[in-house]
This record gives structure tokens, C-alpha cells and sequence, in this order.
């Protein structure tokens, strides 16, 4: 696994379900690369449990991603075709209509191997037979993309364990408010709270007043 904090999103182009229903066949990041800052997020699988309650709690403050320009774009290594009859599925009955953001189809497993959130690995065994160590599927990846199209933060969680999506948010939060005064978020720092300059100064500072 690997950390691509501070480099380059890896460059994809790949089947996608869009607007709740439709599947494009070459869906790419790179449309957003001097436009929006993305959120981009891997799941295990598809027609699971906890996966629907993410993807409808993404959807669900997907108006305030929107609301600070931020692009909402999930992935699995299911096909287009699972994304879409799932998406067709209610929610009271473990679906995920209702979902707008775009949905990769990472069919060939290559776009999840590219982000370093695989779930297990090709190996072979003693009499040359390939085989594989996990499950292959992606873990609970989660990549914040600035408009240059560099990660500046990642997560990781393992397949049992959910994501905070308001703490994603407050990630996005972090990241513009860097962005647009040159300072610095500390610990448990939220939108309306004071920044610190990088500098001795500036922390002194800031512990002086907290």
C-alpha cells in the first residue's frame, strides 16, 4: 500500500454509472483538473451493507461538497452494469437509489492497484499456479484531490469499518481554508475557527490564546 499524499492522482479513464442512471465509458478525473477539488473514494463491493450506508451518507451532504465546489466521485471493482441495478435497488431495500455522484467501474482492477488500496495481492504458489492473497477488492480508500490534481490527504479504513463524512468534509474545509489565507489548521481545527502561521511565532502564538 502506499501513501500519495503530496503527488500526483494517478490518471485513469474508465466506466462510470452518472446522474443516478446513466454509464458513460470514459470517465476521468482529469475533467476536474484546474476546475474543482475531488473526493474521491473507494468501496469494497457492491449489494453489501455497510457500503450502501456510506454512499447515501456521501449523497446526503453532497449539496455541501457542492457548496465549496468539491466533486464526489466513488469507485468499486464492480462493473457498470452492478453499479446501475443497484442504483435501480430503494434504500429501504439495501440500495442505493437516490445516489448522483458518479460511480467508477474499476472492472480491471487497475485504477484501485493505482491508488494502493487493494485488498490482497497476485502471488503464485509452489507449482507456478497464480493465486491471490485476498479478496481483491477495494478497502475503504478515501483521497482528497486539490485542483492541480495533488492528493493532500488520504484514508484507509479496512472493510468492516465506515467513514465520517463530515470529517471528510472538515478535511475539505482544512484544505480551502489553507488555500485562500496561507495558514496552517491545527489539531480539531473546524471552518470558523483561527488558523496559525507556520513559524515558532505563530504557534506561540496560537497556544498562547487556546
Amino acid at each position: 500500500m502506499s501513501v500519495l499524499v503530496g503527488r500526483k492522482a494517478p490518471s485513469f479513464s474508465a466506466a462510470a454509472v452518472v446522474n443516478g442512471g446513466e454509464i458513460v465509458e470514459d470517465f476521468s478525473l482529469d475533467q476536474y483538473i484546474g476546475k474543482n477539488h475531488v473526493l474521491f473514494f473507494f468501496y469494497p463491493k457492491d449489494f453489501t451493507f455497510v457500503c450502501p450506508s456510506e454512499l447515501h451518507a456521501f449523497q446526503s451532504k453532497l449539496a455541501e461538497f457542492e457548496e465549496r465546489g468539491v466533486k464526489v466521485v466513488a469507485c468499486s471493482t464492480d462493473t457498470e452494469e452492478s453499479h446501475w441495478g443497484w442504483l435501480q435497488v430503494p434504500k429501504e431495500k439495501g440500495g442505493i437509489q437516490g445516489v448522483k455522484y458518479p460511480i467508477v467501474a474499476d472492472t480491471t482492477k487497475t485504477i484501485t492497484e493505482a491508488y494502493g488500496v487493494m485488498a490482497g495481492e497476485y502471488d503464485y504458489d509452489v507449482d507456478g499456479n497464480m493465486m491471490a492473497t485476498g479478496p481483491m477488492i477495494a478497502y475503504r480508500g478515501l483521497f482528497l484531490i486539490d485542483k492541480e490534481g495533488t492528493v493532500m490527504h488520504q484514508l484507509v479504513n479496512n472493510l468492516p469499518l465506515g467513514r465520517n463524512v463530515d470529517e471528510a468534509l472538515r478535511m475539505v474545509d482544512a484544505l480551502q481554508f489553507f488555500e485562500e489565507n496561507g495558514e496552517v489548521c491545527p489539531a480539531n481545527w473546524h471552518k470558523g475557527d483561527e488558523g496559525m502561521t507556520a513559524s515558532f511565532d505563530g504557534v506561540a502564538d496560537y497556544l498562547t490564546k487556546h
